[in-house]
């Protein structure tokens, strides 16, 4: 068998059934023997960035590793922001990259680049395959890293000579590894110490993230809410870990999260934080965040404990076995919670005098507006994904998420050009899904050539673009802190503003896709319904005004104090 079959076999064996892939002459090999696999499918995208971020929407809609591959060089480079935001969001993906035979290794052969060294600070584990035998073990490896403990990206450089090899093939039923990346068992005394805290506490929260969603804990979370009567707050990541519309939830918080959750946090006495990293965009100034509660942390990764913000207790170990056995020690010892009442009573008082809310304008849809229909039309039952900036945000306050891992987007790195890709993979991975980006016009441009994989590989996915002509939240922050003065934010014609640029219906018309521009408030139900109707891939134009600011909005570095509620 050739290195190159070998690594078509492995994948296979694995149980992987989906690659995003793009060829060049480093990695001809393996997209040769691809032609012959059996029970893995080849997705073709239009851009390495585009494949890496279908394989994330599968991964991240799916929980199972993701996989794409390219070229070396130019091939390989492109694939980095993808692997990046994989690192950041900790989402399990396995990156396959062609290299340069191995004897031109560091002599600048044509397109060479040292992806091992390039990507060492934002992978998990890489490898640079150098005997063709172990392409088996790399592979198998790579995968259970990837989805193991924290997920995370793995990249396995393979020279072209190693695919040409012939050898023959030696596949392990194990790794080795297994019982090395089992999480450490959780510590029963501190667990004591939690329901201890939580029965002295008067205005408890639970702040929980991303670790609720990779460790499959939600219905854990849900059990343990509902026993002990803590409301829940969301980060971004964690959107759909907790549905939106139950009477605990408070959504998510953070700079542009709900008013009432970051009050609850701001004003509580205890903070569970679940598989939560205390980041930037949630606590603002960190050494105000949460100043007057006591905080609990687990987390399954050791080095978040304590990096960001200092923790009156740090637990170790997996979210999901910790909130098992919280609610095990629950239901034995008939443990009673103490209802908070008040507490309740005082947050419901902030959720009515500050709900998510928008001023309507005359003959003028308003981006919000559009979340919200999307969100009456399909009940809350779609996977969303987003590109990055405002139209990622709103989507977020204004349509309620009831599930886990259907809330797809760029969190920790912020990548604009997420949004369609990622969809093409959700959807690829539930073809009976509603699969819908909600999209700003200047990251749909950024990958916009994957309108063609969606035709070609009979993709339909609906993107709903909210077109204001401008990078929005840069205008926002333009707005706010630079005198409105635009510095390159407008996306249109300079010497005709009044033009509407690019003509996205007419692009999408090029790509064989379906496509329609609104404009005015009573076209914009009919039009989504006919989107949503539709079985092909579709795009909707909608032209929105670049004067809406995302709010409430928490300044970068400030607290909760600084929280700006209103235009007004």
């Amino acid at each position: 068998m050739s290195g190159a079959d070998c690594v078509v076999a492995t994948l296979e064996k694995e149980g992987v059934d989906t690659i995003f892939a793009y060829p060049g002459g480093a990695s001809m090999p393996m997209h040769q023997s691809l032609t012959r696999a059996k029970n893995l499918r080849t997705v073709l995208p239009r851009h390495e960035q585009g494949g890496v971020f279908m394989a994330e929407g599968y991964a991240r809609s799916t929980g199972k590793v993701g996989v794409c591959m390219s070229t070396s060089g130019p091939g390989a480079t492109n694939l980095i922001t993808g692997i990046a935001d994989a690192y950041m969001d900790s989402v399990p993906l396995v990156a396959i990259t062609g290299q340069v035979k191995k004897d031109m290794i560091g002599k600048g052969a044509f397109q060479e680049t040292d992806v091992f060294g390039i990507t060492l600070p934002i992978v998990k584990h890489s490898y640079l395959v150098i005997d063709p035998r172990e392409i088996p073990q790399i592979i198998k490896e790579a995968l259970l890293i990837a989805r193991s403990s924290r997920p995370g990206p793995v990249v396995i450089d393979i020279p072209k000579d190693v695919q040409q090899s012939l050898f023959k093939p030696f596949f392990p039923h194990t790794t080795g590894l297994e019982s090395k990346l089992s999480p450490p068992p959780i510590d029963i005394t501190a667990l004591e110490t939690v329901l201890d805290w939580i029965g002295k506490a008067k205005r408890p929260v639970l702040y929980v993230g991303g670790g609720i969603i990779s460790s499959g804990a939600h219905l854990e979370l849900f059990k343990f809410a509902e026993k002990t009567s803590i409301p829940v707050t969301t980060t971004l990541m964690g959107i759909g870990s907790f549905p939106e519309n139950h009477y605990l939830s408070l959504k998510w918080l953070g700079m542009h999260g709900s008013v009432y959750s970051n009050f609850a946090v701001d004003q509580s006495d205890l903070v569970l934080a679940l598989g939560v990293r205390f980041d930037d965009r949630v606590t603002g100034k960190v050494e105000a965040f949460a100043q007057k509660a006591r905080i609990v942390h687990i987390d399954i990764d050791n080095s978040e404990l304590n990096k960001n913000k200092r923790v009156d207790l740090a637990i170790l170990g997996d979210v999901k076995e910790a909130l098992s056995l919280l609610n095990k020690m629950i239901e034995e010892r008939e443990w009673k919670s103490p209802g908070y009442v008040l507490w309740h009573e005082e947050i419901l008082a902030w959720k009515l005098k500050f709900p998510f809310r928008y001023k309507k304008i005359d003959d003028l849809i308003l981006p919000q507006m559009v979340i919200e229909e999307i969100y009456k039309l399909t009940q809350g039952e779609a996977i969303i994904t987003t590109g990055v900036g405002q139209h990622q945000m709103w989507a977020g306050q204004f349509y309620n998420f009831h599930h886990p891992r259907t809330f797809l987007t760029s969190g920790g790195l912020g990548a604009m050009g997420f949004g369609y890709p990622a969809a093409l993979g959700a959807k690829i991975a539930h073809p009976q899904s509603t699969v819908i980006d909600i999209d700003g016009d200047g990251s749909f441009l950024m990958n916009i050539q994957e309108l063609a994989t969606a035709v070609t590989e009979n993709i339909p996915v609906k993107a709903v673009i909210l077109n204001n002509q401008h990078l929005g939240m840069v205008v926002q922050w333009e707005d706010r802190f630079y005198d409105s003065n635009r510095a390159h934010t407008f996306l249109g014609l300079p010497h005709n503003k009044n033009a509407l640029y690019p003509d996205f219906p007419q692009i999408c018309k090029g790509f064989g896709i379906k496509a329609e521009r609104i404009s005015k408030p009573q076209e914009l139900v009919p039009a989504l319904k006919r989107m949503l109707s539709s079985d092909e891939p579709y795009v909707l134009d909608v032209i929105v005004p670049y004067t809406e600011h995302v709010l409430p909005m928490i300044p970068a570095g400030m607290t909760v104090k600084d929280i700006i509620i209103d235009n007004d």
